[in-house]
């Protein structure tokens, strides 16, 4: 059999995603797709909403990415045309992930998918610690329609058990993975990024990647940054932050940069597509989310060798080991986020030893292979036929 006739043979998993856009979900889909055996599975990915460009990343293929085209609010005709496309397709296996996903499940149950996926990934400002009664409600519902669950967290594995009452035999805890040939350390002086004259020749630049959405709270961050130089009285010349994605709270936090008279030590210049060179001109890396799942930036600041100071939310204990690889922080705590930035600063050593050791530890766990591999073990199993 050719090549060709293997990929058109193999049976087909439907991914269903809100949107197809910069986002760790997205990116943690399309890493998984390219690094799947292609002549196992074939993959569609169905986006209740719309794509973007950021489906060029995807390096198989024959995958077809459709539009549900869903409106903003209540759109019962998306039900429809979701109904529809999944007995067009006829895969073996849908995977849904998060909220926004799950009712998916129950239309393709309609449709006749016999094998039903599910991924929890993180939580949205709605819900950060998963208590709503509505939403718990629904994933109690539909839970009988799920033949697996996938947590990307131990967080989240242990509220998919005791909150929504998942059996812990049908579900798996699979960490995200990182391209670490892609992020790696820098060598050398750091490549010019920002505008001209943004970086001096011994600047330390604090940086971010992210949406910036509320639930990200980069303006957290900002207030840190401000603190520094205002309160630790950190030299001016030298200090430098780098934000990189863009969402609506990107013109607040260029507000308060302002405000702060600072907006000449900050560079935010929206979504990019060259983070691994903009990671090895940062010197110590930042999450401050107010809730996570596993955070794929994060592993890929590791990667690059970076101190990380994270909120202790979510999945991010998982990844940061504090005074280990990095160091942790309680959530909307900027003064706090600013004495952790500022020991990284006035000791440099410790700032190298934690990247090297966060660097191992992506090296020892987080490699995309093995990512793959826990993913098409569970595939794997629920399509496997029934022991005689």
């Amino acid at each position: 059999m050719s090549p060709d006739a293997e990929l058109v043979a193999a049976p087909l998993i439907v991914h269903l995603i809100h949107r197809l856009d910069v986002g760790g979900l997205e990116n943690g889909l399309i890493n998984l797709i390219n690094h799947l055996p292609p002549e196992r599975y074939r993959h569609a990915i169905v986006c209740l909403r719309d794509y973007t460009d950021y489906h060029l990343r995807i390096q198989r293929p024959g995958v077809e990415i459709i539009s549900i085209n869903k409106r903003e609010g209540k759109d019962w005709g998306h039900y429809l045309r979701l109904f529809h496309t999944l007995r067009r397709l006829q895969p073996l296996l849908i995977h849904t992930r998060n909220l926004s996903g799950i009712e998916g499940q129950l239309l393709a149950a309609v449709a006749g998918v016999r094998l039903r996926v599910h991924g929890e990934h993180g939580r949205d400002m709605d819900d950060l610690y998963g208590v709503s009664r509505k939403y718990r409600w629904l994933r109690k519902l539909l839970r009988p329609l799920i033949g697996h669950f996938i947590a990307v967290s131990k967080d989240l594995e242990a509220w998919l058990i005791g909150t929504i009452g998942a059996r812990p035999q049908h579900v798996t805890h699979i960490c995200n993975g990182v391209d670490s040939l892609q992020f790696h350390p820098r060598l050398g002086p750091p490549a010019a990024v920002g505008p001209p004259g943004f970086l001096c020749e011994d600047a330390f630049v604090i940086g971010s990647v992210g949406r910036m959405a509320e639930v990200k709270d980069h303006l957290s961050l900002v207030q840190a940054f401000i603190l520094l130089i205002a309160e630790h009285a950190l030299p001016r010349d030298r200090l430098r932050l780098l934000i990189v994605g863009d969402g609506p709270c990107r013109h607040a936090c260029q507000e308060l940069l302002g405000q702060a008279g600072m907006e000449e030590l900050a560079w935010l210049p929206g979504q990019r597509d060259d983070i691994p060179q903009l990671m090895r001109a940062m010197d110590v890396f930042v999450q401050p989310s107010l809730a996570e799942g596993m955070s794929n930036t994060i592993l890929e600041a590791m990667a690059t060798g970076l101190p990380v100071v994270a909120t202790a939310v979510g999945g991010n204990p998982d990844l940061v080991y504090s005074g280990w690889t990095g160091t942790l922080v309680p959530a909307r705590a900027p003064a706090m986020l600013a004495d952790a930035l500022n020991d990284y600063y006035r000791l440099p050593a410790l700032a190298g030893s934690h990247g090297q050791r966060g660097r191992r530890r992506v090296l020892d766990e987080y490699s995309l292979n093995a990512m793959a591999d826990a993913y098409l073990a569970v595939y794997d199993a629920l399509a496997a036929p029934p022991a005689t």
